[in-house]
């Protein structure tokens, strides 16, 4: 969605009058690399009999590698995002993790669509980051990080 907005705002006569066909044989397409955003660590609730905790830690583990167990999750609230397309209702969840907790790459299932590399924003750099109008997030990414400057960061010790 993030690749077809760009691609919109940079040859807007693209999208008129297209079907499918034509649409596949661009002539300048964009590189690929317009359409990745950085994100939470997420997934779809649709494993029936777990907990989002369950799902949760699955998630961490699949894309991120890292070995959570539902007693290191926090439950920061949930709400609704894309509430104009489908109103799908998320849970933010805090987890700290060490390097023994690593037990995989992450990455994902590239057979399932997914693109992913962790990203590590050093604590310093974090709101900056945020509010980096060039760097695109969801809104979830910069959420998570104002929680985290008003919840976590004053309690760690000071360098």
């Amino acid at each position: 969605a993030v690749y077809m907005c760009e691609v919109e705002r940079h040859h807007p006569q693209v999208l008129q009058n297209q079907d499918k066909e034509s649409f596949s044989r661009l002539e300048d397409p964009l590189p690929a690399v317009v359409g990745v955003t950085y994100e939470l660590c997420a997934g779809i609730v649709d494993k029936p009999g777990l907990s989002l905790e369950e799902i949760a830690c699955g998630e961490v583990l699949e894309e991120c590698g890292y070995r959570v167990a539902i007693t290191d999750l926090r439950r920061i609230t949930s709400y609704r995002s894309g509430v104009g397309v489908t109103g799908s209702r998320q849970t933010l969840f805090y987890a700290e993790v060490t390097d023994q907790m690593k037990t995989g790459e992450g990455g994902g299932q590239p057979e399932e669509g997914e693109l992913i590399e962790v990203v590590e924003i050093p604590l310093e750099d974090s709101m900056k980051f945020a509010y980096d109008e060039t760097l695109p997030k969801t809104m979830g990414v910069i959420f998570s990080f104002m929680w985290f400057q008003n919840n976590i960061a004053p309690k760690l010790p000071k360098k």
